[in-house]
């Protein structure tokens, strides 16, 4: 297995991959697929560009895409410590073969490696309990769920809200006591 961030190169293979995540499990997405099947090569090669606050991981297996990740960091200054991941899909022949616990750690790494990221944040859907047991392993934590967080052909689903301090240090409260 081989793992990097994607590039212009990937197009192809990230949407075709992309494409297959949002049939295949449209309740694990917020995106849909009649949102995504005509966006452009242009477009698809702007959200892979890696850039200061954002990339997009894939996993190779014999050079063929077999799983993908975003990273983003968050813009606003008052968020600027905070990054989320959102998109992550494996294709069905390639899953239990750690190929999602290495885009996690590559994902984690990136994130422990930028000074200002001091959490990172994920949502999944509730009934996904093997994506809540991966995100746990790798020391996600559940702060919250969002009921009827998407709606997907009249059914509701709830989103888990998880969430992983830097390994430079951790906490769960602001300095000062302040909510939020």
């Amino acid at each position: 297995m081989n793992i990097r961030i994607l590039d212009a190169a990937d197009v192809a293979a990230f949407q075709s991959l992309r494409l297959a995540g949002l049939q295949e499990c449209p309740q694990a997405f917020s995106s849909s697929f009649e949102e995504e099947k005509d966006l452009s090569h242009a477009d698809i090669a702007g959200r892979l560009l890696p850039g200061a606050g954002h990339c997009v991981f894939g996993a190779f297996r014999q050079f063929q895409l077999v799983g993908i990740l975003g990273f983003q960091c968050e813009g606003r200054r008052k968020l600027a410590h905070k990054a989320f991941i959102w998109g992550m899909y494996v294709a069905p022949g390639h899953r239990r073969t750690g190929i999602g616990g290495g885009l996690l750690a590559a994902a984690l790494d990136h994130a422990d490696s930028l000074p200002a990221i001091r959490l990172v944040n994920i949502a999944v859907n509730r009934s996904n309990s093997a994506a809540v047991a991966l995100y746990r392993g790798v020391g996600f934590s559940e702060y919250g769920v969002e009921p009827d967080a998407l709606c997907v052909n009249g059914s509701y689903y709830d989103e888990i809200q998880l969430v992983r301090f830097s390994r430079r240090g951790s906490g769960s409260s602001s300095p000062n006591g302040a909510g939020t």
